[in-house]
């Protein structure tokens, strides 16, 4: 790759894409070649097992702004989209998924509002082609849900075709699945954030990747966000919620149980005994549980943080870079 200052970088990842490759790179370079400058194309491999990284290594032979990373497995969008952002040093970050249902002639819609001083500028896909009930339904039920819990008016979490600043996203750490949130996770540092309608054509070759299962991980994942966004430097806040309502319900129980014990002779055990567990139980059992899945996904954002430690794993490079 020339020594030059790379203005945009287009990062797109793979998994098991070979039908879509080379029309998608073809696209790609046709648009970003009428912007009329300098680029990069980085295309990640994630884990492929038909023909995806034979065809990206032939596309990079020929053209020097491409590079190609080859995960070692399949670690999943989040992490191979980790891994282009780490490799990319475009100004600008542009994102977008492998099976053509992004239209790279969309590009330039983002840059121009990316122009007028936003951070981020994400995709919306306004007028979507998927099937209602297993894909149109749940991403908008969950796309208000992620709205509402950020604070950030967004109506497509879920596409990954956005344009990021470089200074933006570099300062965002990926992990589990959380590359649909950066909007939401950016804006915690101040990043300001719009949205665009972006076309959303028909898969026409490939297999989706994506079920009605992926929406219940999203659910999760919003937990964990809204966690680390209003949470993370006050963890008390949140446990105190719970700690303090199981011990007020626990501790009525127990008061109304030793009312019975003191006053009216009551053998709480036999009488009882089902009631008092749950008093117990109230107490000690519920906010330890719940706790406890929060407590670790903070621990994982420590760990990959402070360790910096990547959650991907690189097998090989394309890249005439010096690395």
């Amino acid at each position: 790759m020339q020594d030059e200052n790379i203005k945009y970088s287009i990062v797109v990842p793979f998994y098991n894409e070979q039908e879509n490759v080379r029309p998608l790179y073809q696209k790609i370079k046709k648009v970003m070649d009428g912007l009329g400058e300098p680029y990069e194309i980085v295309f990640i491999d994630d884990g492929s097992k038909d023909r995806t990284f034979a065809l990206l290594d032939e596309i990079y032979a020929a053209d020097e702004r491409v590079h190609v990373i080859r995960l070692k497995r399949n670690f999943g969008q989040t992490a191979a989209l980790a891994a282009g952002f780490d490799f990319a040093q475009g100004e600008i970050i542009i994102p977008m998924d492998g099976d053509l249902q992004h239209d790279p002639e969309d590009i330039p819609r983002l840059l121009e509002k990316l122009a007028d001083g936003y951070d981020i500028v994400s995709g919306w896909r306004k007028d979507r082609v998927d099937n209602l009930l297993t894909r149109r339904l749940p991403s908008r039920i969950a796309n208000w849900m992620i709205a509402k819990l950020s604070g950030v008016p967004l109506h497509d979490f879920g596409a990954t075709f956005k344009a990021y600043k470089r200074e933006v996203i570099k300062n965002i750490n990926l992990y589990g699945e959380l590359h649909r949130f950066i909007p939401a996770l950016a804006s915690w540092w101040g990043a300001s954030v719009v949205e665009v309608p972006i076309r959303n054509t028909i898969r026409t070759s490939g297999r989706s990747k994506y079920g009605l299962s992926r929406t219940f991980r999203v659910l999760l994942d919003m937990l964990t966000v809204k966690f680390l966004l209003s949470y993370s430097t006050r963890p008390l806040h949140f446990f105190g919620i719970f700690g303090l309502a199981g011990i007020a319900s626990g501790g009525a129980i127990g008061l109304f149980l030793l009312y019975k014990k003191l006053f009216l002779g009551t053998h709480l055990l036999t009488e009882h005994g089902p009631l008092f567990l749950l008093a117990i139980l109230l107490i000690l059992v519920g906010a330890q549980f719940l706790s406890l899945g929060l407590v670790c996904e903070m621990m994982s954002r420590v760990y990959y943080e402070t360790q910096r430690k990547p959650i991907y794993g690189i097998g090989e490079i394309r890249t005439r870079r010096k690395v």
